[in-house]
C-alpha cells in the first residue's frame, strides 16, 4: 500500500510546478485577453482536464496566484458575488459570467479546481486577462463653418465583441447603427452641427461623456430695433442696437449714416435728437471669423414747422380791384397742412390755407402748424395807394428791397407827370385849326367810335365846348402859337 501510495507523489508535485502540464491536468482561456465595454456583461470561456481516475470536488475562479497559499474564491468576495455567474460543470467546462463590470475589474482572473486525491490540485496560469475600457468622444477644439470634422468614439482597448456605434447630439441619435465605423464625420459643417456629442455602442447601455463640438462663423443676421420704436419727434433721446449671431460673439460694432462712420459699440445713442440726425442707418458687426453689414433703417425725425416766410406775388402796379398773392412756406416733418393768417394787432385771423389774397393795406404774417407744433413768419407790408381814377396797389416787404421799390414809386410818378403834360399840349394843337370839319377833330370826334370806347373815355375827360375865339383873342399870341390864353 505505501508503495503504491509512494508512486504517484513525484507525478503530483511535478503537476503543480507552475507552467508545467503533463498526464491530462490542465486549463484553457478562450480567447486569454478580452477587452469589455463598460458596465457590460463579460463572458470568460474556460476548458479544463484533468486524468482520469480522479474526482472534482471543487471548482472557483479567483483573482489572485501566490504560491504556496490558497487563492481566494471569488464567488466569496462582495465586490463579486453579486455579479458572478459559473456556467460551468465539475467536469470539463469552466465557462463564467462577469456582469456589470468596471474599470476596477480589469486584471487578470485564473480558474482552480481540486480533486478528491491529495495534493491533486490545479491552477489556470496564466489566467485570462481582462481590460475594461469607457467610451471618450475626440474631437478638434476649433471648427470653422464649412470645415470637415471627423469625431472618434475612442477606447482604450479594441474591443473584443463586434461592435457597432451610434451617435448622438444633444441626447439625440442622430443615425441608428454605424457598423463597425467608430468615426462620424461631418462635410461642410455648419453652426446647426455645433452641439454636445456622445458616441455608445449597440446594445450596451454605457454611453461616452458629451464632448462640445463648437462651430464658429462670422456674424450673421445683423440687424438695428430703435429705441423708442414709436415716432420720434425733435429733442427725444434716441438709442440704436447692433444684434448679431456669431461664434465667437461679435466685440467690434461701427456704427454709419449713409456712407459715413458716425460711432462705434454695441449700442448709439443721441440724446436730444434733432432732424440732422435723420437718415438711413446701419451697423458693421465684426468677429474673427469675419465682418457682416446689417440692412439699412430709415431715422425719420418729427418736428414742428420752422423757417416760416411769406412769399409775394402780383407786385408792381395793380388795376382797381385785384389783389396781392401771399403765400406761406414752411420747412416741418410731417409738412405742414394748416396755415392761418393774420393781421397785426387784429387777434382773430384774416385767412386760411396756404395762400391768401391781400386787398387792403396792412402788415400780414402767416402761421404754419403740424401736429408737433406751430410757428409764425415775419410780417409783410400791403400799401394801396389810390390815384386819379385808379387804384396803385404797392407792396413793400418789411425787410430788403425798400430802396428800389421807393425808386420805382418815384419813377411812376414821373412817368405819369409827363405823360399828362403831353396829353395837355397835344390838346392845346388841336385848337389851332379854325376848321372845326378838319381832319385832327375828325379823327377826335368820339361818337364815331364804338360806344364802349366813346363812354369810357368821355367818363374820364369830357369833352369840351367848342369854341371859336375873336380876332383880339390872337393879339398877344407868340408867333409860334395860336392857342388862346
Amino acid at each position: 500500500m505505501s508503495v503504491r501510495m509512494a508512486l504517484p507523489l513525484p507525478l503530483v508535485f511535478l503537476l503543480m510546478i507552475h507552467g508545467v502540464s503533463s498526464a491530462g491536468w490542465g486549463v484553457s482561456y478562450s480567447p486569454s485577453h478580452i477587452c469589455a465595454l463598460k458596465d457590460s456583461s463579460v463572458i470568460m470561456n474556460c476548458t479544463y482536464t484533468y486524468p482520469i481516475g480522479y474526482k472534482i470536488e471543487k471548482v472557483f475562479w479567483t483573482k489572485e496566484f501566490i504560491k504556496s497559499e490558497e487563492p481566494p474564491d471569488l464567488s466569496e468576495d462582495p465586490e463579486y458575488s453579486q455579479r458572478l455567474q459559473y456556467l460551468g460543470d465539475e467536469q470539463q467546462n469552466c465557462t463564467i459570467r462577469l456582469s456589470h463590470v468596471t474599470l476596477k475589474d480589469s486584471r487578470m482572473y485564473y480558474f482552480r479546481f481540486i480533486t478528491n486525491i491529495t495534493g491533486g490540485k490545479w491552477i489556470g496560469d496564466p489566467g485570462v486577462t481582462l481590460a475594461v475600457t469607457d467610451l471618450q468622444v475626440e474631437s478638434p477644439e476649433r471648427v470653422t463653418e464649412g470645415d470637415s470634422v471627423r469625431l472618434t468614439c475612442k477606447s482604450s482597448c479594441t474591443l473584443t465583441d463586434r461592435a457597432t456605434f451610434i451617435w448622438y447630439r444633444n441626447s439625440q441619435p442622430l443615425t441608428e447603427r454605424r457598423d463597425r465605423n467608430n468615426e462620424l464625420l461631418l462635410q461642410s459643417v455648419r453652426r446647426e452641427d455645433a452641439g454636445r456629442y456622445s458616441c455608445a455602442v449597440h446594445g450596451h447601455n454605457h454611453i461616452s461623456p458629451a464632448v462640445q463640438l463648437n462651430v464658429m462663423y462670422p456674424p450673421k443676421n445683423v440687424s438695428v430695433s430703435i429705441s423708442p420704436s414709436a415716432e420720434i419727434v425733435s429733442g427725444d433721446s434716441v438709442t440704436l442696437i447692433c444684434s448679431s449671431d456669431s461664434n465667437p460673439p461679435a466685440l467690434n460694432f461701427s456704427w454709419f449714416k449713409g456712407g459715413t462712420f458716425v460711432g462705434s459699440g454695441r449700442i448709439y445713442s443721441i440724446s436730444k435728437i434733432s432732424s440732422d440726425d435723420s437718415g438711413e442707418y446701419k451697423c458693421k458687426s465684426r468677429n474673427e471669423c469675419g465682418v457682416t453689414y446689417s440692412d439699412t433703417v430709415p431715422l425719420n425725425v418729427m418736428y414742428p414747422p420752422r423757417n416760416v416766410s411769406v412769399l409775394i406775388t402780383g407786385s408792381g402796379e395793380i388795376v382797381s380791384g385785384d389783389s396781392v398773392t401771399l403765400i406761406c412756406s414752411s420747412d416741418s416733418n410731417p409738412p405742414a397742412l394748416n396755415f392761418s393768417w393774420f393781421k397785426e394787432n387784429e387777434s382773430s385771423a384774416v385767412g386760411s390755407g396756404q395762400s391768401f389774397s391781400a386787398l387792403q393795406s396792412g402788415r400780414f404774417y402767416c402761421q404754419a402748424h403740424n401736429q408737433h407744433g406751430s410757428q409764425r413768419s415775419d410780417a409783410v407790408t400791403v400799401t394801396v395807394h389810390h390815384g386819379a381814377g385808379r387804384n396803385v396797389i404797392v407792396i413793400a416787404a418789411t425787410s430788403g428791397g425798400l430802396f428800389i421799390i421807393i425808386i420805382s414809386i418815384i419813377i411812376i410818378i414821373i412817368i405819369f407827370t409827363i405823360k399828362k403834360k403831353i396829353n395837355r399840349r397835344s390838346a392845346i394843337h388841336e385848337c389851332e385849326n379854325d376848321d372845326p370839319s378838319a381832319d385832327t377833330y375828325a379823327a377826335l370826334d368820339l361818337r364815331s367810335r364804338s360806344s364802349d370806347l366813346y363812354d369810357t373815355l368821355t367818363t374820364v375827360h369830357p369833352r369840351p365846348a367848342v369854341h371859336q375865339p375873336d380876332s383880339s383873342e390872337y393879339e398877344n399870341l407868340s408867333p409860334h402859337s395860336k392857342t388862346p390864353r
